[in-house]
C-alpha cells in the first residue's frame, strides 16, 4: 500500500480537488493525507489571535466570513442532493463549534482545536465528494490514531498500534482519506504536528503500516537545486539520498517538513516528491541510494541571530563549552551552526523568544556580541567536503561577507552564515558558480 498527501493548493479549489481525483483513482489501494484547503489554517490562526486580543466581533466576523466561502465550494462540489445536504450540515456544526470558541477564554488548547477544524472540514468534503463520484473511500479520523508525546514528538509504538486497530475495523475501501497536521498530545487534548506537519503525518503513517512508498504532492515539480522564488534557472533534482533531503529539509527547502523523512529512513521507505499540476514529471525521489558525489543543491533558511561568546580564558577554561551548552539547554533553545576558535565561540540560533534571559546568562561568563537578521546559506550533497570541485564555491567570497562557515562537521553539508539583505544575491552568485560543475 502506499500513502500520498496533498497539500493546501492541491485541493484549494473545486478543479484542483478534480485533478487529485484522477490521481488517486487508480485501481490501486492507498492511505491519502490532506492538509486544509489553501488559506484556511492562516484564516483559523487569525480567528484565535483575535480570541487572543479581545476582539470578539472581528473573530466572529472572520468566522462568518469563512463559512460563507466553504458554503459556496460544496455548492461547487457536490451536485448530489443527499451528500450536498450531509456535508453543509457538517460544515454549519463545524462553524457553530467556531463560534462558540470565540468567546471562549484563549489558551494554546483552544488555539489548537481552532486551527484543527481545516483538516477536518477537507477531509469531509473531499471523501464526500469522492463517493459523489463512486470512487470507493472511507475516512479514517486521525485523531483516533496519531498523538504526540510529552516531548512533542511522534508516539510511534501508539500510532502503530492504533492505525492498524482503525484499518481493521473501519469498512472496506479501495482509499482511504485521514488528516495530516492535526493529532492528540500525551492529554488527549487536540495539538498538532507544526506547520508543513501533514508531510511528516505521511510519513509517520508510511511507516507504521510499512508502506512501498510514500508520495508527497504539491504544486511544483520536486525539490529543486535552489530557492525558485528568489533564483531564475533553477530545475528539480531527481534524486536524493535521505541524509540530503534531510538537510536540504532543515535548512530551508519550503517543500518538506523538516522532519519528514526521519519515520521511514530506516525501513528505507522511499519518499517521492510530486507535482499535481503536472502528475507526469519525474519529481524527486529520495531513498537510501546515493547518486554523484558534489553539491546538488542550495536551501536558505532566515530569521537566524548569531551570538559571538568571547572569554579570555577559554582555552584552559575547563567545561566552559558545557556551560554555554546548559545555559541554551535550560532555555530550550536548539543551536543550528558552531564555530571556535582559542577564545571565542560564535554559534546560531532560529528562536529567539528566550534571546534576552540567554544573554543574560551568558553576560556573567564572557563577553557577548549578537547580529540578528542573519541567514544560513546551505549547499547540500553526498560527500561535498571531499569532492575535488567544492573548493570552488569559495568564489563566493570576494563578493559576499560572509559571517560564519560550517564546513566538515557533515560530509553532505556546508554552511553560510551571511546578512539576510545578501541572501538573494548569495543564491544566485553560487547557482552561477556552482551548477555547472554537477550533473544532476
Amino acid at each position: 500500500m502506499k500513502v500520498l498527501k496533498f497539500g493546501g493548493t492541491s485541493v484549494g479549489s473545486v478543479q484542483n480537488m478534480a485533478n487529485v481525483k484522477s490521481i488517486i483513482n487508480d485501481g490501486e489501494k492507498k492511505i491519502v493525507v490532506l492538509s486544509a484547503m489553501s488559506g484556511t489554517t492562516n484564516q483559523l490562526v487569525t480567528i484565535a489571535e483575535e480570541i487572543k486580543n479581545g476582539n470578539v466581533e472581528e473573530a466572529q466576523n472572520r468566522v462568518a466570513e469563512l463559512e460563507k466561502g466553504y458554503e459556496v465550494t460544496v455548492d461547487s462540489l457536490l451536485s448530489d442532493a443527499a451528500l450536498n445536504e450531509d456535508v453543509k450540515a457538517y460544515v454549519s456544526k463545524v462553524f457553530a463549534f467556531l463560534n462558540e470558541c470565540t468567546n471562549e477564554t484563549f489558551s494554546e488548547n483552544l488555539e489548537n482545536r481552532i486551527v484543527a477544524q481545516g483538516e477536518l472540514l477537507s477531509t469531509y468534503m473531499f471523501n464526500s465528494f469522492l463517493n459523489q463520484e463512486g470512487v470507493s473511500s472511507a475516512l479514517l479520523p486521525a485523531l483516533d490514531f496519531m498523538r504526540i508525546d510529552a516531548f512533542k514528538e511522534p508516539n510511534l509504538d501508539y500510532i502503530k498500534e492504533q492505525l492498524n486497530a482503525v484499518l481493521n475495523v473501519a469498512e472496506d475501501a479501495q482509499i482511504y482519506i485521514t488528516q495530516g497536521f492535526i493529532c492528540l498530545d500525551d492529554n488527549d487534548n487536540i495539538s498538532n504536528l507544526q506547520r508543513g506537519g501533514s508531510d511528516y503525518t505521511a510519513t509517520i503513517i508510511g511507516a507504521a503500516i510499512k508502506a512501498e512508498e510514500v508520495q508527497i504532492w504539491t504544486d511544483i515539480d520536486g525539490m529543486h537545486n535552489n530557492d525558485p522564488r528568489y533564483v531564475e534557472n533553477t530545475h528539480p533534482i531527481s534524486n536524493l539520498s535521505f541524509d540530503e533531503a534531510a538537510e536540504l529539509a532543515y535548512f530551508g527547502a519550503k517543500i518538506l517538513h523538516p522532519q519528514t523523512v526521519t519515520p521511514v529512513r530506516a525501513d528505507h521507505i522511499p519518499v517521492r516528491l510530486k507535482n499535481t499540476m503536472d502528475p507526469e514529471a519525474h519529481g524527486t525521489l529520495i531513498s537510501s541510494t546515493t547518486s554523484e558525489n558534489g553539491i546538488k543543491a542550495i536551501a536558505a533558511k532566515d530569521g537566524i541571530t548569531a551570538i559571538k561568546i568571547k572569554s579570555a580564558r577559554m582555552l584552559q577554561a575547563h567545561g566552559f563549552l558545557k556551560k554555554v551548552f546548559e545555559i541554551f539547554e535550560t532555555h530550550k533553545t536548539s543551536i543550528d551552526m558552531i564555530t571556535t576558535s582559542e577564545v571565542a565561540v560564535s554559534l546560531t540560533i532560529d528562536d529567539d523568544r528566550n534571546l534576552e534571559a540567554i544573554l543574560a546568562e551568558l553576560d556573567k561568563i564572557a563577553t557577548i556580541e549578537v547580529d540578528k537578521n542573519q541567514s544560513i546559506v546551505c549547499l547540500v550533497g553526498h560527500s561535498v567536503v571531499n569532492h575535488q570541485d567544492t573548493y570552488k564555491l569559495f568564489q563566493i567570497l570576494q563578493d559576499v561577507k560572509i559571517r560564519m562557515i560550517s564546513y566538515g562537521g557533515s560530509k553532505n553539508n556546508i554552511s553560510l552564515l551571511i546578512d539576510s539583505k545578501d541572501k538573494i544575491n548569495t543564491l544566485q552568485k553560487l547557482n552561477d558558480y556552482l551548477f555547472e560543475l554537477v550533473t544532476l
